[in-house]
């Protein structure tokens, strides 16, 4: 795929996950709690690993489809939920 495509669909992924955390958020308790604080862990985690990529010689190509697949497991985690 080309990097545009990966780039939208990364937005239209990401835009679904937020919607599930909205939900969450909106019905509040324990569960969204947790969920707010793994999703700032996970955040600047994904930045960090982001940067060590690119640090590395990784590619932005790569930064995507990392991006992409933990966007991915955080839909299925939540939609299980």
């Amino acid at each position: 795929m080309t990097m545009g495509t990966e780039l939208a669909l990364l937005g239209v992924e990401a835009q679904m996950v937020i919607g599930q955390r909205m939900a969450m958020f909106m019905l509040g308790g324990p569960k969204a709690r947790r969920e707010a604080r793994l999703m700032v862990t996970e955040k600047v985690k994904a930045a960090g690993e982001a940067a060590a990529t690119l640090a590395t010689g990784g590619t932005p190509e790569k930064v995507v489809r990392d991006y992409r697949r933990k966007v991915r497991a955080n839909h299925r985690r939540l939609g299980k939920g």
